[in-house]
């Protein structure tokens, strides 16, 4: 049963779940906060998920698809108003890891999955990229690796672990929700603890 436009994700599910982290007082170093923040960033790339499958069993046209995802970004990605710094540090690595989520989805749409190197080859130069400050290349490159990831190709766990903490891991850190989310796209429920 696919889903009515529109209803892939929401601004109230959104902000359901922002609200329970605020709530929460969430603490990187405790398990249940960490789990908390990584619930929020699969949920979201489950929402994604579901967009795709319905693009590439046909419910969704090329235009739909695009509207869709672009509506789930914008509620996603969206400014935040929580007064603790620190918790909207937080959301923003997880808003950061999901931009490369939607790019990937978006560029798979329009292009399919990339096909010029493996997902490791494009990670490495995606690494390097970012050693060089050349970001927009870095994150281009983890799209392409995102691409693959829609196209069924499986992300190597032991690229993603010998990457330096930047914006590369973070990006392949939303690639690897995207993963589980196409491999097993189940509601996160956001009362789960």
């Amino acid at each position: 049963m696919s889903t009515p436009p529109g209803e892939y994700y929401t601004e109230e599910r959104w902000q359901n779940w922002l609200d329970r982290i605020e709530e929460e007082e969430v603490d990187p170093e405790d398990e249940d906060s960490a789990r908390l923040l990584l619930n929020l960033q699969d949920d979201a790339a489950i929402a994604v998920a579901k967009i795709l499958t319905d693009y590439e069993d046909g419910p969704l046209d090329e235009e739909a698809t695009i509207d869709e995802l672009t509506g789930v970004r914008e509620i996603v990605l969206d400014d935040i108003d929580i007064d603790d710094e620190e918790t909207v540090m937080l959301i923003d690595g997880v808003q950061t890891s999901l931009l490369c989520v939607f790019y990937a989805a978006e560029e798979f749409v329009a292009e399919g999955p990339a096909d010029d190197a493996t997902i490791t080859d494009y990670i490495e130069a995606a690494a390097d990229a970012e050693a060089e400050e050349d970001l927009d290349a870095a994150l281009g490159y983890c799209v392409q690796a995102g691409t693959q990831i829609i196209g069924g190709s499986e992300l190597p766990m032991e690229v993603a672990e010998d990457l330096e903490y930047g914006l590369v891991s973070e990006w392949v850190n939303g690639l690897d929700s995207l993963q589980t989310a196409m491999s097993d796209p189940e509601v996160v429920e956001e009362d789960e603890s």
